[in-house]
């Protein structure tokens, strides 16, 4: 039974950590100061759109890379700074509501699995990759759309699943899979014929942003050939992608830890998946699957971790086992914790953490 404590716990251990992240990130620093930390890599490009839209900032070089990230984020972020003066906190502030928001969902369709639902909640926030969801960055605003998309499509109604991952479309490329995976569990689940029409709505944004792209460029791909522009990732096959990113992870730079963390994240992927189709969770599978697909069919590994902070129902299978099983938790917390403090630490110093 899904109850007000559910949301309670989950709001507590959300609002509760993004605390622990100020005070930690405040610590010898001016409330300036403060802000250009988390202004780091995807967060200014980010704010470049809000700004400029996809033609960047005026008089300086177009950056390629720039229709690689769908419009949600950026309309939210022209919204806030209505109120709002500065960039970077406006990012920060829609981070912090939309994270609220999904927090609550996962809490409720863990409730609705059988599992404790502060669990799931712990155990996304305690994620190497956790940091993502506090910086201005989409996984917050995309999971706020897609969890409650989900967890509605659960109970049977489709028009505001379908409406919700239609508002997921706008924020992330991953709303596509989303859309795949909900019509995978509307056959599953035996939904009338009659109502399938309403699976159309979340592709609806993802073509109109091919539209406009196409308007604008005569790109009908923009998206993808702006990824392949800005940071490389043609396709390649699985072994050429795993092969590039070893030798990478065997550097002595900077960079090579991260490439590490893509190869340990790449080695959950394929575990979760597994876990998933074991279970017969077909819907689930495909969700998951398809992201994993399309970001380890790329040149090189990227964003592989970060990619996990989405799977939901990965956070929801753990809350079902360690609710069982409380040395799971603990064990997760002991291993993955000192992992997102030093992630978290990486983020904020400038280095490149995901």
């Amino acid at each position: 039974m899904i109850t007000r404590s559910t949301r309670l716990d989950a709001l507590l251990l959300w609002f509760g950590s993004r605390a622990g992240l100020l005070v930690v990130t405040l610590l010898g620093a001016t409330l300036a100061d403060y802000l250009d930390r988390w202004r780091k890599w995807d967060a200014t490009l980010f704010i470049t759109i809000a700004q400029y839209g996809y033609d960047g900032e005026p008089g300086r070089p177009v950056d390629d890379g720039l229709p690689a990230f769908f419009p949600g984020l950026p309309m939210a972020l022209r919204l806030v700074h209505f109120v709002v003066p500065d960039w970077a906190a406006a990012g920060l502030i829609v981070s912090l509501v939309s994270g609220a928001v999904a927090m609550v969902a996962l809490a409720r369709l863990a409730e609705a699995e059988g599992a404790s639902g502060w669990i799931a909640v712990a155990a996304l926030l305690l994620f190497p990759m956790a940091v993502f969801l506090a910086a201005g960055y989409s996984e917050s605003l995309f999971l706020a759309f897609a969890i409650p998309a989900w967890l509605a499509a659960r109970q049977g109604r489709w028009p505001l699943a379908v409406l919700l991952a239609a508002g997921a479309s706008c924020v992330r490329i991953t709303g596509l899979f989303l859309a795949a995976a909900l019509i995978v569990e509307f056959v599953a689940r035996g939904e009338s014929p009659r109502r399938a029409g309403w699976l159309v709505a979340p592709f609806v944004p993802l073509a109109a942003y091919s539209v406009y792209h196409y308007r604008r460029t005569g790109d009908w791909l923009a998206w993808k050939h702006a990824q392949e522009a800005g940071w490389g990732r043609d396709f390649a096959w699985p072994w050429e992608a795993w092969r590039t990113t070893w030798h990478s992870a065997m550097g002595s730079d900077d960079f090579a830890v991260a490439f590490r963390m893509e190869i340990a994240g790449a080695v959950v992927v394929v575990a979760a998946l597994v876990w998933l189709l074991v279970l017969r969770r077909w819907s689930e599978a495909v969700y998951c699957g398809t992201q994993a697909a399309a970001l380890m069919t790329s040149a090189y590994y990227l964003s592989i971790p970060r990619s996990l902070l989405l799977w939901f129902p990965l956070w929801v299978l753990f809350a079902r086992l360690a609710t069982r099983r409380a040395w799971v938790l603990v064990l997760y917390a002991a291993v993955c914790g000192p992992l997102m403090l030093l992630n978290a630490g990486r983020f904020l110093s400038g280095a490149w953490a995901g």
